[in-house]
């Protein structure tokens, strides 16, 4: 799957999991009597104010980016230079390389580790309160992350990448959930969208590594079984095709525009 419609799908996935909201359509219901009034969006499963809903936004669409910095020359590993080059090469090499340990359960236990290490380290400050100096020094890289993905970072600008992440860091800082799990819920929820957004496409992952399971030689015969288990032991459930494929295209667009939608209106209501 293409790097913004990963960043897209994470945005998205928070969204739906914090808030709720009922789409009129009694207009049309009068119309014809046989349609509802309207209809529900979103799961609105966890409670985070206006506020709390914006910033796991921002995070859950970084995070679903994280897994790619297996990869030194993917888009985000020139998001926050240097830094975020360094930290591509050496992840890369740790997991080696390309759809391998970032894309495993090992990988998304890794980084929710991390990210629950940064959410922990908490200070008071008036008149703010909590704040989470730890969530916004690791959001600095994953707004950065999102930004270039999202093409919001022209490649002409060097220094822009730092102003915005480090205010995006600043918002998550001072404004953040009160709520400490919120962080690494956000995080690990747009590294398994990542992941599963990976199996849907031909390549698919294998989330048993560094274990490589790979298919019977009898089983490779079998034209199913050929492309949901791969011969290097990765699975794919492969209904988007390969990456960038019309179908993907299809699904994302509307993905996006929720994920628009409910960012802005989230922001707008943030500010009163």
């Amino acid at each position: 799957m293409m790097g913004p419609h990963h960043a897209a799908c994470g945005a998205a996935a928070w969204l739906a999991l914090t808030t709720r909201f009922h789409v009129d359509i009694s207009g049309a219901a009068r119309v014809a009597t046989f349609l509802p009034d309207g209809f529900d969006v979103g799961l609105g499963l966890l409670h985070v104010s206006a506020a709390g809903v914006l910033a796991g936004t921002i995070v859950t669409a970084g995070a679903a980016l994280l897994p790619d910095a297996d990869h030194r020359n993917a888009t985000i590993a020139h998001s926050l230079p240097p830094v975020s080059n360094a930290m591509c090469i050496e992840v890369g090499r740790l997991s080696g390389g390309h759809r391998h340990g970032t894309h495993s359960v090992l990988g998304m236990a890794v980084f929710v580790f991390i990210s629950m290490l940064a959410g922990m380290w908490t200070a008071e400050l008036e008149p703010f309160g909590l704040i989470f100096p730890g969530a916004g020094i690791l959001t600095v890289l994953l707004a950065s992350f999102a930004a270039k993905a999202l093409k919001f970072i022209p490649d002409t600008m060097r220094k822009f990448p730092w102003i915005l992440g480090l205010s995006v860091g600043a918002f998550i800082t001072f404004f953040a959930p009160q709520e400490q799990f919120w962080f690494p819920l956000a995080v690990g929820l747009g590294v398994a969208v990542h992941i599963a957004g990976d199996m849907l496409t031909t390549g698919g992952c294998n989330l048993l590594w560094p274990l490589r399971i790979r298919p019977p030689r009898l089983a490779r015969r079998l034209p199913l079984v050929r492309h949901v288990w791969k011969r290097n032991g990765s699975v794919a459930l492969p209904i988007l095709g390969n990456a960038g494929s019309w179908r993907e295209w299809m699904l994302l667009v509307p993905v996006s525009a929720y994920a628009v939608l409910g960012t802005v209106g989230n922001a707008a209501s943030w500010l009163g």
